[in-house]
């Protein structure tokens, strides 16, 4: 088998995309006659991360152009049989991977809802070996999304409306694919712009940024001085933002507050980088009245509350690592029911609730007052509101994209209608999830069921 060394990913790589077990079921699956049985699978975290109260659903518009785009070719199935691997397979399960397209239907939270622990953000029904095979890429793109997301907007919520907040983790994400996609979760999330320029072009968007250290030590080195660096880069992008800490944060200061006083120079803003962030932006905003202050370096939400409550005289955020990386959101993708049969894990820990779901979620004067977790075919009550939607049917999707803007307006709608003690970043408290009735009879029969089978 020959190397590639680019690995790089396109939807005609989805189908691979995949790990080896759901290829090594699904033979089983078509060698049992099993593999067109009517399945339900539910994607949800059992656990929120720690120190999260909540978290916001994202990745959907991917998930659902994977499935519409899902399909194997006659070469990755060469590649496939060439393992080896399959060598015992029965023949259906290469007719079956060769015919097949998703087909089945999806029903997902809208992105931008805030979910709690053992909620489905998303459930597939579809022939058991499609729904199986997708288990790898949903959790992908859901799970690296809604951290990043949930991120994003635990930020903005301690931010508030008026801060600048820019995305600027791609050098720290875990790969190009994963950069992208936290972009677009961030911007989905209330972010107001990324410094990836493929992601921003890709979604519409300006990019957005600064500068680096190292133009004002190139320039300052052969052209004389960090005020010959400024001055250089002002020319070309007078709208950019200057980085003022290379060297002396409060001499770099002065001496735009002298280039300002005079007219030489207009400035859209300054970023600092690196030292004691509240007395450096209180000193940089005596000189540079009335000019917009950002702020960067290892920056998360409880940074930014810690130096608004300390007085820090910033206007905006550039946040990259603790954006992008951080505790994972541990979604799993669990089999609910199958050809009409509820299923359910009974491991240690790692108990699931058997059946397809529904949330329900009830409201009070646009407030949330708590979310009930039931059987699809139950129906709300007076002031409950289903969360899941059908979103794709019969394996294609039955509505447009959303832009991000409508994702990020549900975004801050959402959180809104929380109380602050889910909102809180210390000691959070989670909304309650009531389970209902015939959900929990529907549980205890499912546990007598499998103990008669045992």
């Amino acid at each position: 088998m020959s190397e590639d060394i680019q690995l790089t990913l396109g939807p005609s790589d989805y189908s691979l995309l995949t790990d080896l077990y759901q290829l090594t079921m699904g033979a089983c699956y078509a060698g049992e006659g099993l593999d067109t049985a009517p399945a339900s699978f539910e994607l949800f975290a059992r656990r929120l991360p720690a120190g999260f109260g909540y978290l916001i659903a994202m990745g959907l518009a991917q998930a659902v152009d994977y499935l519409e785009k899902w399909q194997f070719s006659s070469t990755q199935l060469d590649a496939l049989g060439a393992t080896g691997i399959f060598d015992g397979a029965p023949a259906s399960f290469w007719s079956m991977l060769a015919d097949g397209q998703f087909s089945g239907d999806v029903w997902a939270v809208p992105e931008g809802t805030a979910v709690f622990a053992n909620e489905p953000l998303l459930r597939v029904e579809a022939p058991l070996w499609q729904a199986q095979l997708v288990e790898t890429y949903l959790l992908n793109t859901i799970n690296y999304q809604t951290l990043c997301a949930t991120k994003s907007a635990r930020m903005r919520d301690v931010a508030g409306s008026g801060a600048s907040l820019l995305e600027f983790g791609t050098r720290r994400a875990f790969s190009p694919q994963a950069a992208v996609w936290a972009a677009r979760a961030a911007l989905a999330a209330g972010l107001d712009g990324t410094s990836n320029v493929l992601a921003a072009v890709k979604l519409g968007r300006k990019p957005v940024g600064t500068m680096a250290h190292a133009l004002v030590m190139a320039i300052a080195s052969t052209e004389g001085s960090e005020s010959q660096a400024f001055a250089v880069f002002h020319r070309y992008f007078p709208g950019a933002a200057l980085l003022i800490d290379t060297y002396d944060t409060v001499a770099a200061a002065r001496g735009l507050a002298e280039k300002v006083a005079t007219g030489e120079m207009q400035l859209a803003g300054v970023r600092l980088d690196s030292g004691d962030l509240v007395a450096l932006s209180q000193e940089v905003r005596s000189l540079l009245p009335g000019v917009p202050i950002f702020a960067s370096g290892d920056i998360d939400e409880w940074e930014i509350a810690r130096l608004k409550s300390a007085g820090a005289c910033i206007d905006g955020y550039g946040i990259g690592t603790k954006l992008v990386t951080g505790s994972p959101v541990n979604g799993v993708y669990k089999l609910v029911e199958i050809d009409s049969i509820p299923t359910m894990k009974q491991s240690s820990d790692k108990v699931s609730y058997p059946g397809r779901k529904q949330i329900f979620r009830q409201f009070e004067d646009s407030q949330v007052q708590a979310d009930r977790l039931a059987l699809a075919s139950e129906s709300p009550v007076e002031g409950e509101m289903p969360l899941l939607q059908l979103v794709m049917q019969q394996g294609r999707r039955v509505r447009e994209p959303e832009p991000l803007e409508a994702i990020a307006q549900r975004t801050a709608a959402s959180l809104a209608s929380f109380p602050e003690a889910t909102r809180r970043l210390d000691n959070p408290t989670p909304l309650a999830v009531e389970i209902s009735t015939e959900l929990q009879q529907l549980t205890e029969k499912t546990k007598q069921s499998i103990a008669n089978g045992s």
